[in-house]
């Protein structure tokens, strides 16, 4: 009976959580800073096309930002706090030691550009939010409003980063831990598309390569062309070098990446993962065929991710310098 009883308030607890979650969600929505500072979007914009000029592939690692962010204790800007000598924040994490300080400090700019406009108002949260969004537009894909007014955590921990989703996650892996966040496999589907933009280190695909699933040997999946390519570009060993993640189209936004799963030239596990089942192909496919299809429905899936254990009201704050948890 006691076992019985811990496992009702468990459940207890943990329906309570969602429903707080989900009355967090509730309380963002466009046009938050109307009044506040209603610049803030467009001080946001012109930042980041001086950002698109200085580097014309910042954009991709925006979005990745903005992920990596949500995934890991919601999209509360975690992802941007330093480590202390008291503390290893989320931003040491191998998944997350991949973004070039570039990255970091155009959120800096950008917040220094709001405070000195509207002085502790917009969260470094809906910066993030923001600058994803503006990053998909830049390169093609389909504008959508940014529901906002999310406060600033205050904490940032390195262990926490477990459940960012690793590239060589398959598909029953990712769709439980998709289902943990509230996004559904169709969501998983649209949300890998971000791969369509940006590069990746070769130690993020090179079991694929070289042994994979403990083999010694290449995946067998892989194109055979596409894999004597990426092994010119990534011999033995090599931690340095990238690729880009959709060879096509690098820097446009389309259904590129689509295209190229469906030939077996997902770069990672966990794009091509994405062809194991019937229903999961035929929505790559859906997408291959149809880039106007898969821009609106990134655009809804990245309004959805983007609600992920937001901070509200009392919740959170906001951060003077994103760099530096506000615990007042």
């Amino acid at each position: 009976m006691a076992l019985v009883r811990g496992g009702s308030l468990l459940l207890s607890f943990a329906v309570v959580l969602c429903m707080n979650l989900a009355a967090s969600a509730s309380q963002i929505r466009v046009g938050y800073y109307a009044w506040s500072c209603p610049k803030a979007e467009l001080i946001v914009k012109k930042e980041l096309n001086k950002a698109f000029k200085a580097s014309p592939g910042i954009g991709a690692d925006l979005l990745r930002l903005h992920f990596h962010d949500c995934f890991v204790g919601g999209c509360e800007a975690s992802i941007l706090v330093d480590s202390t000598k008291d503390n290893i924040a989320e931003k040491e994490s191998p998944p997350n030691e991949t973004f070039e300080d570039e990255v970091f400090d155009v959120i800096d700019t950008i917040k220094k550009r709001l405070e000195s406009t509207c002085k502790r108002t917009v969260s470094c949260a809906d910066i993030i939010a923001f600058a994803a969004r503006d990053s998909v537009v830049h390169y093609g894909g389909k504008y959508y409003s940014v529901p906002s007014g999310r406060k600033d955590g205050r904490k940032s921990l390195i262990n926490e980063t477990i459940d960012l989703p690793p590239p060589t996650f398959n598909l029953t892996q990712l769709t439980a831990l998709f289902a943990l966040k509230g996004l559904n496999r169709d969501d998983l589907v649209t949300l890998s598309g971000a791969h369509t933009i940006g590069v990746a280190h070769c130690p993020s695909f090179a079991d694929r390569l070289y042994n994979y699933s403990g083999t010694l040997k290449g995946d067998p999946s892989l194109d055979y062309v596409y894999a004597k390519k990426l092994k010119r570009e990534c011999p033995p060993g090599n931690t340095v070098n990238e690729v880009d993640m959709d060879p096509q189209s690098s820097l446009t936004f389309d259904s590129s990446f689509y295209k190229a799963v469906t030939t077996h030239r997902g770069l990672f596990t966990s794009d091509q993962t994405l062809m194991s089942t019937s229903a999961t192909s035929y929505k790559v496919y859906q997408y291959a065929k149809n880039p106007n299809l898969f821009k609106k429905a990134f655009a809804a899936s990245m309004v959805k991710m983007g609600k992920i254990g937001v901070l509200t009201g009392k919740q959170g704050t906001v951060r003077a310098n994103c760099r530096v948890i506000n615990y007042s």
